[in-house]
């Protein structure tokens, strides 16, 4: 059955129906928070990054939050190909050990484990991110404002809870908890331009460096309460900053080539592109907006979805289902990474005959 759906903006459907789709059209390619969501998108990554791109030589903006962040990161390896697969590896085979009488590790424990792996990942090639000829790294960080800006085991569920609530009211006013700060791949004597507008949430850039790299991108993918906050990384303001995906859960942002126009290519785990991690009950806010006009989204089938283990996506509930027993998780987790390669296939299939008629509308 077919795996791959295809969504576009209404600038993209009228490019692709105009000229198809040229790896020279990409400009900007975003990795969204979502946890283990993020396995089943390894085989296009692979492909986008490993056979696709490199056929043309055009700067490309890519932007992550949590595991995005570290998609992204990965990509800007020399070997793109061989860093994904590992990634998946490393992510699969993620373990954490239970105190006795619970049934999550603690938050010490996974942000302890968790930033070895990824010292261990990166170890003395974050050079190589930073300074790849084309592709140009952004961390989307949210940083704790006011009795948020310390973590705290009273102030800090007080204060999320106080961020929801505004988050109810207007996205903007969780601003007020909660400020999103981009760490940026240097270039010149600053940060590389940002390939979004920041009018829609209250934003901050900061360079990213060989220093402040790993505290950013543990701190991208420091789900709160899951793991501890990261406390004031260097070059940036003081405070704790945790997920990307708090402010930016799939990175709705207002998407624009820093000099000119260009077509955004989104890899997700499904259609909707929700703008905060606090918006995923919040339906009204799930619509595409004029933001994506010019993205392309490859998601998953929800039958083809359904085919897989547990009939669904993996996702963080698989650890409370499978417990300590890590070999079935693995093999749950594995199956599916597997099985999206049928994605890739697909996608590609489609580039060598681009009909407009597969495009639906985002």
């Amino acid at each position: 059955m077919t795996a791959l759906r295809i969504y576009a903006g209404p600038g993209a459907r009228r490019h692709i129906a105009a000229n198809g789709l040229q790896p020279q059209d990409i400009t900007v390619i975003p990795g969204a928070a979502g946890g283990p969501k993020g396995l089943i998108l390894g085989p296009l990554d692979r492909f986008v990054f490993g056979e696709w791109l490199p056929r043309a030589g055009q700067r490309v903006h890519l932007v992550g939050a949590s595991i995005g962040a570290w998609r992204m990161a990965a990509a800007c390896l020399a070997d793109p190909v061989g860093s994904l697969q590992r990634l998946e590896r490393d992510y699969i085979a993620q373990d954490y050990e239970l105190p006795p009488g619970r049934r999550t590790p603690t938050a010490d424990h996974v942000s302890e484990r968790f930033g070895a792996s990824l010292r261990a990942f990166y170890a003395e090639r974050v050079v190589e991110v930073l300074t790849h000829p084309r592709f140009r790294l952004h961390i989307v960080t949210s940083r704790g404002l006011h009795v948020l800006g310390r973590e705290h085991r009273l102030a800090t569920p007080l204060g999320y809870a106080g961020a929801f609530l505004s988050n109810v009211v207007h996205r903007k006013a969780l601003g007020a908890w909660l400020e999103r700060v981009v760490f940026s791949c240097p270039e010149g004597d600053g940060a590389a331009p940002l390939p979004f507008a920041i009018s829609d949430y209250r934003t901050r850039q900061v360079p990213l460096t060989p220093r402040n790299f790993g505290a950013a991108l543990q701190a991208s993918c420091s789900i709160p309460f899951v793991l501890r906050a990261v406390h004031d990384i260097e070059g940036a303001p003081r405070g704790a900053y945790w997920d990307g995906g708090i402010t930016d859960y799939h990175l709705h942002l207002d998407y624009h080539a820093p000099g000119g126009q260009g077509i955004v290519l989104y890899p997700h785990f499904q259609k909707a592109i929700v703008p905060g991690w606090l918006d995923k009950g919040l339906r009204w806010r799930h619509g595409a907006t004029r933001f994506l006009d010019n993205t392309v989204v490859l998601a998953p089938d929800g039958d083809w979805v359904r085919r897989l283990p547990n009939g669904k996506l993996p996702d963080r509930t698989d650890f409370a289902r499978y417990g300590t027993d890590l070999q079935a998780r693995i093999e749950a987790w594995t199956a599916a990474a597997t099985a999206s390669r049928q994605l890739a296939d697909e996608f590609a299939e489609w580039l060598e005959r681009p009909d407009p008629a597969r495009v639906e509308p985002l």
